[in-house]
């Protein structure tokens, strides 16, 4: 059955997104007047000059006006915004990069070329949590680099208070290809497969779940292929299915904007912008940006539950309630969605890199994988303990 309208449709299938709409909205224009604390607008992405503003973040009633101005453009307005200056004094940014170009080096030379999400493998420099990488190396700079008030506020303007940090540094050199359009986590990490199985309300909300960002570690003219967006393109509820269509992706490629950074920009935007990094087409720019990924509060369980050893238990089981037919497989499904861990995240990606592009194998697609090959009790704890090594900080 196809919906007309995606948006009043229980579920999000590919077939059904209408480009049309999906132009119409991304025609929109963002004014002044509905960004009065912006410096200025460009490509309908408004640009805020922190050396100025950040007294606002000073004094509650002035902080909270300006975070809502940055919720409401990153909601309903453009999707993006960009902060000149976020890191006035950039000092702890030089000092990082330092420290980045060195783990790069270390980790290069132990374990060659990792995966990446939306490029190929190899054609640029990952760092996965380079968060906890920085502070172990150098928490002295750590603390200099997370005590910006600037990074604070946007991210709360967003999620609110007791948001959870991490971050990703990417390096494309020059030469480096361009990503492809997409959307990001969480949803935008799932494959066309498991993303169709979660209903259209869960795709109007997992947007509001996190926030991406970007540090600029060095100037990013645009030769150098600065992230690429289509502003207001978050405000298609069905992008989730539409991104890997290759009319929208066409669209995206017509119409996407980039800006210019300096080093100590940032730039934020609503995870359900469509967006990739651009292609380093200079002659000698290597490109450093920390990718921000800022997490709600909410997004956790109520209860730390020891699933490896329920899998464990279960497996003997499961296994011979299958053979005997008592289980069907819906059942199994069912069952294991309410014991086995099914989602990839949070992991070690340095150990459990993405299998598919997108996101590491989960113990319950390890736990049918296992049925599927009728494994012996052993080899399932065997690779149940791998995944787990894997997973582990």
């Amino acid at each position: 059955m196809t919906h007309e309208n995606p948006r009043a449709a229980p579920y999000f299938y590919a077939d059904d997104c209408d480009l049309a709409e999906f132009v119409a909205i991304t025609s929109s224009r963002l004014i002044a007047a509905q960004v009065p604390h912006a410096t200025t607008v460009e490509a309908n992405v408004p640009v805020y000059e922190m050396s100025s503003l950040g007294r606002m973040l000073d004094a509650p009633d002035t902080r909270r006006a300006l975070m809502a101005e940055w919720a409401q453009v990153l909601s309903d307005g453009s999707g993006v915004l960009k902060l000149k200056q976020a890191y006035e004094d950039t000092s702890s940014i030089d000092a990082a990069t330092a420290i980045f170009h060195d783990i790069i080096s270390r980790e290069k030379a132990a374990n060659g070329k990792g995966a990446d999400h939306f490029a190929t493998a190899g054609n640029n420099d990952r760092i996965w949590n380079s968060l906890q990488k920085l502070c172990e190396a150098a928490p002295e700079v750590f603390a200099r680099y997370f005590s910006n008030t600037v990074i604070s506020a946007v991210s709360e303007a967003w999620l609110g208070p007791n948001y959870q940090m991490t971050a990703q540094v990417n390096v494309v050199r020059p030469g480096g290809a361009a990503q492809e359009a997409h959307r990001d986590y969480h949803l935008g990490f799932q494959t066309d497969e498991v993303s169709r199985q979660y209903p259209a309300h869960v795709h109007r909300l997992s947007p509001f779940l996190t926030l991406q960002g970007a540090i600029a570690h060095g100037d990013m003219p645009l030769e150098s292929g600065p992230t690429k967006v289509l502003p207001f393109s978050q405000r298609y509820s069905a992008g989730y299915a539409a991104w890997r269509r290759d009319d929208f992706r066409a669209h995206f490629e017509a119409k996407y904007v980039q800006l210019p950074l300096s080093k100590g920009d940032a730039l934020f935007f609503n995870p359900a912008v469509f967006h990739a990094a651009g292609a380093n087409v200079s002659q000698d720019i290597q490109r450093m940006g920390n990718l921000l990924q800022v997490s709600s509060a909410f997004g956790r369980a109520m209860e730390n539950l020891d699933r490896r050893g329920m899998c464990e238990k279960l497996y003997p089981v499961v296994v011979a309630l299958k053979k005997d037919n008592k289980l069907s497989a819906a059942e199994v499904t069912a069952l294991l969605a309410a014991s086995a861990e099914g989602y990839s995240f949070p992991s070690n990606l340095d150990r459990d890199p993405p299998t598919n592009g997108l996101a590491p194998e989960t113990q319950q697609a390890l736990f049918h994988r296992a049925l599927s090959e009728n494994w012996p009790e052993a080899q399932f704890k065997e690779a149940l303990a791998k995944q787990a090594l894997r997973q582990r900080a």
